[in-house]
């Protein structure tokens, strides 16, 4: 056994089992199937998970197939009937009550209507709405790091397992600040090639254990933009910030990722209210 004990035992467990509801969300999540993933008593594995996660198994799949509808919603085509059932709801009718129980509108209004739309092109006497964007020099950060590799929207199993394996070292604090660091355009790399690291700030040295690692995020100068709503809206926001923005701006984007930083917990924020930092590298 390592000198962590019982702590790393626990939370490779759970990750475990995480990484397998990442997995199975188009499944039904069956409890004793996921004890048997855990390789703990189906009396007590659910409440170890809530210890390490902040929330309950259902709270967990509801949050993550309601985060992937949203992302459906804003960046696909599919039907809303199609979503609900790739969801994991029976009836349109529920998914529909869930759904604008959390995300404040029913999902076909939320296509159309929801926080998303606020960034998209509005042209009022030739010019378009503008939303803040402060410049700001940042300095270097080394992060404790996680790569994630695939849909952006999915990064959430990145953070998971991160989250766990620090907080078995007890290396997480009222101090810790939350990155996600993006390398690839979503509209020119296909969605299975897709780079990115989910990222924590550690105070002290940073233990470099695969799958963790030590990663800087650059220093310099950088454009912020600070974005109010559900995750699944980001894409949105990013086209307005490099389509509006930069181009307005008379700024030019440097040769560094762009990263993201997520100033209040999705296991306790309702999605409208989730407040997100994006900054945009610059020369």
């Amino acid at each position: 056994m390592n000198s962590f004990g019982y702590g790393t035992d626990y939370q490779e467990r759970m990750n475990l089992v995480a990484t397998y509801i990442h997995d199975h969300l188009d499944d039904e999540l069956d409890l004793l199937k996921l004890a048997e993933v855990a390789c703990l008593s189906p009396f007590h594995w659910h409440r170890i998970y809530h210890a390490f996660h902040g929330e309950t198994i259902a709270a967990t799949v509801k949050r993550l197939r309601l985060h992937r509808a949203a992302g459906y919603l804003v960046n696909s085509e599919m039907t809303v009937e199609e979503i609900a059932k790739k969801s994991g709801y029976g009836s349109l009718q529920s998914f529909t009550r869930i759904f604008k129980g959390v995300y404040g509108r029913p999902p076909a209004q939320y296509r159309y209507h929801g926080s998303h739309t606020q960034y998209q092109p509005v042209t009022r006497k030739g010019s378009s709405i503008m939303h803040d964007v402060s410049v700001k020099t940042v300095p270097a950060m080394k992060v404790a790091a996680m790569d994630h590799l695939g849909s952006y929207l999915a990064i959430d199993k990145a953070f998971g397992a991160l989250a766990g394996w620090l907080g078995a070292r007890n290396l997480i604090s009222p101090q810790t600040r939350i990155f996600g660091i993006f390398y690839d355009d979503p509209d020119a790399v296909p969605e299975d090639k897709l780079r990115s690291k989910a990222c924590f700030s550690v105070e002290g040295p940073i233990p470099d254990e695969p799958p963790v690692a030590a990663t800087e995020i650059a220093g310099g100068r950088y454009a912020v933009l600070r974005h109010k709503g559900p995750y699944a809206d980001m894409k949105v926001s990013y086209a307005w910030l490099y389509g509006d923005w930069l181009l307005k701006s008379g700024e030019k984007a440097a040769d560094a990722p762009c990263f993201e930083e997520y100033l209040n917990d999705p296991r306790k924020t309702p999605p409208t209210e989730l407040l997100t930092d994006i900054y945009l590298p610059l020369k």
